[in-house]
């Protein structure tokens, strides 16, 4: 499917479910099988209302209609498989090793290669554009918080650490705009608040809050990981 094929096909659907009624019935559908008559009749629609919401939805792609097997008149509608997973965006292309980068490869950068590494068994790594001496002690305390470890010495120059096929992801505004005229340009930007600048517990707890969500995201989108 090209991608503007994919993106029509979305649009598509997303206009389908823009209607209240219509979303009430895919979700009615999502779990079972039903008619029209019993649509109408647990959601309080008229029955030609439910008509009218199910001809759009099938021209959509959504619905298909089946007939009983013990009463040949009636008519019963049912999700088509895989029809809502139209939904989800394309996935990235494979990726060999994930690279993280941040400026100074002492919090954000680190934290989110140790969780991508836990959370996927994938291999990652971590870098700076201008790497400091040493990993900040909260982002190496707040790693052993959520069973995650951090070399206190493991910094890195991106230079170093980027090879061809990586999938280059900046954490912080500093690195993505750094690196963005360079060849390791990153792929991807996050743009996560430096905890450092702050300094507290909190403010570290609250980076790793966000890497944690971002990689739970990203990583079904990775080209083999989806269903």
């Amino acid at each position: 499917m090209t991608t503007e094929h994919s993106l029509r096909a979305r649009a598509r659907i997303h206009a389908a479910l823009g209607d209240p009624a219509r979303l009430a019935i895919v979700d009615a559908l999502t779990v079972g099988d039903a008619s029209p008559g019993e649509i109408a009749r647990d959601l309080g629609l008229p029955s030609n209302l439910v008509a009218h919401h199910v001809k759009i939805l099938a021209a959509a792609g959504l619905l298909e209609r089946t007939r009983s097997e013990a009463d040949r008149r009636r008519t019963y509608l049912r999700l088509r498989p895989g029809s809502l997973a139209v939904l989800r965006p394309p996935g990235l292309p494979p990726a060999e090793r994930v690279v993280f980068v941040c400026t100074h490869n002492s919090a954000r950068s680190q934290l989110a290669a140790a969780l991508w590494t836990d959370r996927t068994d994938r291999p990652a790594a971590s870098a700076g554009t201008r790497p400091a001496a040493r990993v900040h002690p909260e982002a190496v305390a707040v790693a052993r918080r959520h069973g995650l470890d951090l070399d206190p010495a493991g910094t890195a120059h991106v230079a170093d650490v980027i090879d061809e096929g990586d999938l280059i992801i900046a954490v912080c505004d500093s690195a993505h705009e750094d690196l963005s005229t360079a060849a390791t340009r990153p792929r991807l930007h996050w743009s996560v608040p430096d905890p450092v600048r702050v300094g507290t517990e909190a403010a570290f707890e609250a980076a790793y809050t966000e890497l944690a969500g971002r990689v739970a995201r990203l990583a079904p989108t990775l080209t083999g990981d989806r269903a």
